[in-house]
């Protein structure tokens, strides 16, 4: 059996256009929260000039294969750390690593801007992501409610860089 190549992860370049295919990209990938979590995802308020605006602010890490954008992550630099969000996988390429190399590509970045951290978090509800998160190294570091909720909504998980 051929193995599938792994896509491509690259720094979203200076002049990036396609706003509308990543914006669908995390739109598909988030979809499976409707209904689940509460409130529901920022995702949903997210428009490509929003995502234009997000990439000048941040950095953006994208998995390309075959000339399509299957995956990205944003990661905002912070005094002594990388906040990192919006976490996109292709729903139909997820299991293959992508999620993980897309995480090692800011992992990389952090430390190459001599960070000592990375954070992020996810929802209270989404337990798979808690745990798929505990085998890339992150450790929960607290527990948060979104504004008008009066228990927690959102779990903070950080990984230490070593």
């Amino acid at each position: 059996m051929d193995r599938l190549a792994a896509p491509l992860v690259i720094e979203l370049p200076p002049d990036f256009a396609e706003w509308d295919e990543l914006l669908a990209l995390i739109r598909r990938a988030f979809a499976y929260m409707d209904g689940v979590i509460d409130p529901p995802s920022s995702a949903h308020r997210l428009t490509p000039e929003g995502l234009s605006h997000k990439a000048r602010q941040e950095t953006a890490f994208l998995a390309v294969e075959n000339g399509r954008i299957v995956g990205c992550v944003f990661a905002l630099e912070r005094a002594k750390d990388f906040y990192v969000g919006k976490l996109a996988v292709d729903p139909s390429l997820q299991g293959r690593g992508i999620g993980g190399r897309l995480m090692r590509a800011v992992e990389d970045f952090a430390g190459r801007r001599g960070k000592n951290a990375i954070e992020l978090q996810t929802r209270i509800e989404l337990t798979e992501n808690h745990a798929t998160f505990a085998r890339l190294g992150f450790r929960e570091t607290e527990r948060t409610a979104h504004v008008g909720y009066d228990r927690p909504t959102s779990i903070t998980m950080r990984k230490v860089l070593s």
